[in-house]
C-alpha cells in the first residue's frame, strides 16, 4: 500500500503541487519522494511508500538502468513477480541479471517494455494502480486492477492537463477545470505528451473482464487456499479481521494455517470490534461451546440462530491471539467527520460500517505491529451472500446480480476497506477478490452457486463442511451486515447512529434540504448530516 500522485501539463507553482501531493501522505508513512521528470515540461510525480516488499530499490518513481526512458509509479502488490518470467523466453533467459531490485513492482517495467501496456496489465497477478511515463514514446500510461482493490482517480482537461492520484483529495484543489473521476477497474489508458508538456486527453480501454480467466491463470492453482497464501507476501506482520461470520473466519483460519506452514512462530492476531462486549460480532468471534463439532449435513437446527450464544470460539479454534475492541456512541460520532474525509463520499451505506472499521484500524495501527491486514471482503458479491440473493427468480438472475455488484464493488466495500486501512498506514488484502479464484468460481454453473434451502452462500459453506477449518456453527452463521454486527444486543450501530442524528438536524433544516442540495437531495436527516460534512470537506 502506498500513495501515488502525478501531474502533467499544469502551469501551477511547485508549492501548489507539493501541497496537493502531501495530502495522501498517510498512505505511505515510511518514506516520501517528489520529482520533476527530466525532459518533460510542467510535470511532477510523488510517491509515499509503505515498506512491505523489497528494500531501498523499491522507492519510486522507479527508473531502471536498462530502461532509462521509463518511470514507474505503482500502488500495488504483484504476487506473481517471481514466476512471471515464465511468460517470456527472454525474461526466463535473462532472469539472473535482468532484475535491478528486489521489489515486486519492478516486473511491470520489464513487461511494459517487452509486451506493451495492455498485455503487461493482463499478465499481472495482483492488485495495482500504476502509472508509466515513457519519454521515448512521449506518452503516459495509467492502469488499474480488475476489481479496483487499489484506488486511482484522474482528471483530464481540454487545456492539456492530466492529474492522477490514489485519492481525490490530492487533486481537488488543483487550478484546473475538469471533473475528477474514478479510473475504471480493469482498464488502461495511454495519453500522448506534446513537446510543451501538455497532454492529449484519451479514454480508458478495458483489458480484462472479471468473468474471464486472467492471462496468468495457467501458472497457478485456483483454490481459495492459494489466494490466501500468495497474500502473505511481504516483510511485515500479518493480522486478520474477524467478525465471527463465515467470510472473515475462513480467511483468518486459512491465514493462521499458512503462517504455521511457513514457519512463523508468532500467532496470528485477529481483531473484532463492537459497541460493547455484548455485540453479536464480538460474541460470535469469542463464544465457546463445549459440544462436539457436528458432522456436515443440511442442519436440522436453524443455522441462522446464534442468539443463544452457542457459537464456537473461532479465535480459539484457529489458535489466534484475539483482540476485542469496543467503542461508545460518542466515540463513533467523534469519528464521523474523519471517516467522511477519509472515504471521500457521503454515501450512507459506505459511512455506517466505515466508522467502526476506521476505529478498529486506528487501534491496530497504534497498539500492534500488524501492517498487512487480511479480510473476508468480496465473498458476499462473489458467492451470493447478501440476503436478497435468496429472492432471485432464477440462478441466471443471481449470477447477473453477482456480476453487477462485483463491477461496482470498487465504489463501496473495496473503497471502505482501502481507505480505513490506508488512513492508518495499514495494507488490506482480500483473498476472495483473487483473479484466479473468482474467475473459476464465477464460471461454475449458475444453479450450483445459487442459494439452497433458504441458505445464502450455500455452495461456499458446503465446500468447507467437514474440514474442521472453522466451527460448524460459524460455518452456517447467517449473513449479518457489519453495521448490525457491531451493535449492542437488540440495537444495531446504525440504529444508534440514526437516533442520535435525529436530534442534531432540525425539522426546518431538513425541510430546506431540497433547496440546498438539488443533486442527490438527502432523503433522511442522517443523509443530510453526512452531506453537510462532505460539502465542507470537498
Amino acid at each position: 500500500m502506498c500513495g501515488i500522485w502525478a501531474l502533467f501539463g499544469c502551469d501551477c507553482s511547485d508549492l501548489v503541487r507539493c501541497k496537493e501531493a502531501l495530502k495522501v501522505a498517510h498512505r505511505g508513512p515510511d518514506s516520501f519522494q517528489i520529482n520533476n521528470l527530466e525532459g518533460l515540461k510542467n510535470s511532477m510525480v510523488a510517491f509515499h511508500r509503505l515498506h512491505v516488499v523489497g528494500g531501498i530499490g523499491g522507492m519510486q518513481p522507479m527508473i531502471l538502468k536498462k530502461y532509462p526512458h521509463l518511470s514507474l509509479l505503482c500502488n500495488g502488490e504483484i504476487y506473481n513477480y517471481k514466476t512471471v518470467r515464465l511468460f517470456s523466453k527472454q525474461l526466463q533467459k535473462e532472469f539472473d541479471y535482468l532484475f535491478q531490485t528486489d521489489c515486486d513492482c519492478e516486473i511491470i517495467l520489464h513487461l511494459y517494455n517487452e509486451f506493451g501496456g495492455k498485455k503487461a496489465s493482463q499478465l499481472l497477478d495482483g492488485v495495482f494502480a500504476f502509472i508509466v511515463i515513457d519519454t521515448k514514446q512521449n506518452c503516459v500510461m495509467l492502469s488499474r486492477d480488475s476489481y479496483g482493490v487499489r484506488p486511482l482517480y484522474y482528471v483530464t482537461t481540454k487545456a492539456g492537463v492530466l492529474g492522477a492520484c490514489s485519492e481525490v483529495k490530492g487533486l481537488c484543489e488543483l487550478p484546473v477545470e475538469g471533473g475528477i473521476r474514478h479510473f475504471p477497474p480493469g482498464h488502461y489508458m495511454f495519453c500522448d505528451i506534446m513537446k510543451n508538456g501538455k497532454v492529449i486527453p484519451s479514454t480508458p480501454t478495458k483489458f480484462h473482464r472479471i468473468d474471464e480467466p486472467p492471462a496468468h491463470l495457467q501458472y497457478q492453482r485456483l483454490e481459495l487456499e492459494n489466494a490466501v497464501d500468495k497474500r502473505l507476501m511481504g516483510s511485515r506482520r500479518v493480522g486478520s479481521l474477524l467478525s465471527g461470520g463465515l467470510d472473515s473466519s475462513v480467511v483468518a483460519a486459512l491465514t493462521a494455517q499458512k503462517l504455521k506452514e511457513h514457519g512463523v512462530a508468532e500467532p496470528l492476531q485477529t481483531f473484532t470490534i463492537g459497541m460493547n462486549s455484548d455485540s453479536t460480532d464480538v460474541i460470535a468471534a469469542r463464544k465457546v461451546n463445549g459440544n462436539k463439532r457436528m458432522q456436515f449435513e443440511l442442519p436440522t437446527w436453524n443455522p441462522y440462530d446464534h442468539g443463544n450464544r452457542t457459537s464456537l470460539d473461532v479465535a480459539r479454534h484457529i489458535g489466534s491471539e484475539h483482540h476485542e475492541i469496543t467503542f461508545t456512541l460518542e466515540e463513533g460520532m467523534k469519528a464521523v467527520k474523519s471517516v467522511i474525509f477519509t472515504l471521500e463520499t457521503y454515501d450512507v451505506l459506505a459511512i455506517r460500517p466505515s466508522v467502526p472499521m476506521y476505529i478498529l484500524c486506528q487501534h491496530i495501527s497504534r497498539n500492534t505491529n500488524n501492517i498487512l491486514i487480511m479480510t473476508g471482503e468480496g465473498a458476499d458479491e462473489v458467492a451470493q451472500g447478501y440476503l436478497h440473493f435468496l429472492e432471485q427468480p432464477t440462478p441466471e438472475d443471481g449470477h447477473k446480480e453477482s456480476m453487477r455488484q462485483l463491477q461496482q464493488i470498487y465504489m463501496y466495500d473495496v473503497l471502505r476497506i482501502d481507505r480505513c486501512t490506508a488512513a492508518h498506514g495499514l495494507e488490506i488484502r482480500a483473498p476472495f477478490l483473487d483473479h484466479a479464484f473468482t474467475s473459476y468460481y464465477l464460471n461454475l454453473p449458475a444453479d450450483m452457486r445459487a442459494p439452497k434451502n433458504g441458505i445464502e452462500k450455500y455452495f461456499l459453506r458446503a465446500a468447507f463442511a467437514g474440514a474442521n477449518l472453522i466451527p460448524n456453527n460459524t460455518l452456517w452463521r447467517k449473513k449479518e451486515g457489519f453495521s448490525t454486527g457491531v451493535g449492542e444486543e437488540g440495537t444495531s450501530w446504525f440504529e444508534h447512529l440514526q437516533q442520535h442524528l435525529e436530534g442534531l438536524i432540525t425539522n426546518n433544516e431538513f425541510a430546506r434540504a431540497s433547496q440546498s442540495y438539488t443533486h442527490n437531495t438527502p432523503r433522511t436527516k442522517e443523509e443530510l448530516f453526512y452531506r453537510q460534512i462532505f460539502e465542507k470537506k470537498f
